[in-house]
């Protein structure tokens, strides 16, 4: 269509763009485009334009490699990263503080946050331009919410594709505070308690931090996996998830069922870092909602999922003397706690229905009740 003029190149890159949004946030999928002729075509306009010698259009440049990720399902060739990364990184370096470069900006941080390849990228390419990004919107506030997120999306994956994913990149730059303090702040952004009728076109308008907050929850899953040790600001973050899930627990239920999710991936890492989970009251908040009378299926599966790998890690036995003292205590402390809410009876009450949901689920949950109380 382009090739024929029956749209202009300007009215294409906006409409790709869009699609390219919507298939991230709005569960729009195109499954046949990367075996369509057009992100062939749209490969050949960037290596057209990146090899001209003068008059090279910047601007177009950056809106083709945009349109590429975004339309690209799948892994992007070696030869289109080597133009677009730099490309893109260049692009969001654009500090001007103005409305229209904030969205411009947000949605190149975007486009790079998708990027998929399997060619090892030299950290000399990026790191430095995507932290002096972050730093300075720190100082700033330059950046969309979005914008933002994205730009810290694209370090953290980057780095754990790259084999690098360091601490002391992640710790100095303080990953889990900002983390944090942007979940804190967008919840304060949504109104939870808007419903249909008059209030329908006001909770569209939300829809975005809600997309970012779900983004920043699978981030921070994601920073999770990586760790092996849990300090002080590690139970802050999950202590505000916890009041995260609280006020969304009506309204937006994929918010709630992603941060089981990462309660999930906590108590995988080691029994002494259990003690987050009770601290921050992650517990709490997975007893409150398994005991409600409206519980659909799928959500007790994963509330007793939680449960399951919280229980085989506090049975794991340490090798250290010291750590072992600290699992029996902590393991002692969730033992008690359990029998006080009730845990065991609402394990119970779930007992006649757990060959349903192991049929239902392909990680299916024990038959064995006595897997899921911390004291076997």
């Amino acid at each position: 269509m382009i090739g024929e003029k029956r749209i202009n190149l300007k009215a294409a890159i906006h409409l790709l763009k869009h699609i390219g949004y919507c298939k991230k946030f709005k569960n729009f999928h195109c499954y046949s485009s990367f075996h369509s002729l057009l992100p062939k075509r749209i490969e050949e306009m960037i290596v057209k334009e990146e090899e001209k010698k003068e008059e090279k259009n910047e601007r177009l440049l950056v809106d083709l490699c945009e349109c590429y990720v975004m339309t690209y399902q799948c892994i992007i060739p070696d030869r289109l990263i080597v133009i677009c990364l730099p490309c893109l990184l260049n692009a969001a370096s654009n500090k001007m503080e103005n409305e229209e470069t904030r969205n411009e900006v947000e949605m190149v941080l975007f486009s790079l946050s998708l990027i998929e390849t399997t060619m090892r990228v030299n950290t000399d390419i990026y790191l430095n331009e995507i932290i002096e990004i972050i730093e300075y919107h720190k100082e700033h506030r330059n950046l969309t919410r979005l914008g933002y997120q994205s730009a810290w999306k694209f370090l953290v994956l980057r780095l754990q594709r790259e084999g690098e994913f360091e601490d002391v990149i992640l710790n100095e730059f303080h990953f889990v505070k900002e983390a944090t303090r942007e979940l804190d702040e967008l919840r304060e952004c949504v109104n939870w308690k808007r419903k249909g009728g008059k209030e329908k076109e006001a909770r569209r308008s939300e829809a975005k931090e809600v997309n970012v907050i779900m983004e920043w929850l699978r981030m921070v899953m994601a920073y999770f996996r990586e760790r092996l040790f849990l300090d002080e600001e590690h139970i802050e973050l999950i202590r505000c998830i916890v009041t995260l899930c609280r006020a969304a627990r009506e309204y937006e239920k994929e918010i709630v069922g992603v941060s089981f999710f990462v309660f999930k991936t906590v108590a995988k890492i080691k029994p002494v870092c259990v003690v987050c989970l009770t601290k921050s009251g992650a517990a709490n908040v997975v007893l409150e909602e398994i005991q409600q009378a409206t519980l659909e299926h799928d959500m007790a599966h994963y509330h007793l999922r939680f449960f399951l790998k919280l229980s085989k890690t506090l049975k794991w036995k340490m090798v250290d003397e010291m750590e072992e003292a600290k699992r029996k205590a902590i393991k002692m402390e969730m033992f008690e706690k359990m029998e006080e809410e009730g845990y065991e009876d609402c394990i119970e009450s779930f007992h006649k229905i757990f060959d349903f949901l192991d049929r239902k689920y392909y990680d299916g949950l024990s038959l064995n009740i006595s897997d899921y109380f911390v004291n076997a």
